[in-house]
């Protein structure tokens, strides 16, 4: 058997296992979708947001890319959030990051990882350099590089708020709030940074005043 063919096998046994417990659970769930949460995670495969949170389908929306970048560019990222701000009704945006990212850890190097990767690592590296002087205090590698990784997750919760997208639901909707995690793979716990409530201060070139 090949390891996709196990994938297939492993799906029809998870879809009667579900159905023996519930039988209405599919014609209930491909009826609805209302999830509360928009979940803005990395690509690794040991950071699965539905498994690390207890979340069942139809409970959390997501988007996931390497290093849970909030890219002001990234049309795929923006539809995402679009979508789950303005016609889910989401009322909590959560940006997830996780110790020992790869993404970070290649982003601390001077090493190439040719076109693409290079340019999508370089906004991790612009968050290293708005950080430059205390991420370079800290002696031990390990730490620097976690400490990085929480400061990704700051800077991208703040670029979420200077969308439009946010700043209008903000407005009209009184919502949704924004928060900054980590996930450490050590331990399985998640790390709460800190959340932006619905008009949340910031610099004020980023606001839009005609929303």
């Amino acid at each position: 058997m090949t390891p996709y063919e196990k994938l297939l096998l492993e799906n029809k046994a998870w879809a009667h296992e579900m159905v023996e417990d519930d039988p209405d659970y599919f014609n209930r769930l491909a009826k609805l979708q209302t999830p509360e949460f928009l979940w803005i995670g990395c690509s690794d495969s040991r950071v699965p947001a539905d498994k690390i949170t207890g979340t069942q389908p139809g409970e959390i929306f997501v988007h996931r890319n390497i290093a849970n970048l909030v890219i002001h560019t990234d049309v795929n990222l923006l539809s995402v959030l679009d979508f789950a701000v303005n016609h889910l009704k989401v009322n909590h945006v959560i940006v997830c990051g996780h110790y020992g990212c790869g993404g970070v850890k290649a982003a601390m190097t001077n090493h190439s990882y040719d076109h693409l990767l290079n340019m999508w690592l370089r906004n991790i590296k612009d968050v290293y350099r708005l950080y430059q002087q205390e991420l370079e205090s800290i002696a031990d590698e390990e730490a620097r590089t976690d400490r990085l990784v929480e400061l990704n997750v700051k800077e991208q919760v703040m670029k979420l708020a200077k969308t439009s997208i946010i700043q209008r639901a903000w407005k009209y909707g009184k919502r949704p709030v924004l928060h900054g995690w980590v996930y450490g793979l050590k331990d399985g716990i998640i790390k709460t940074l800190f959340d932006m409530q619905p008009g949340a201060e910031m610099n004020n070139i980023y606001k839009y005043d005609d929303l």
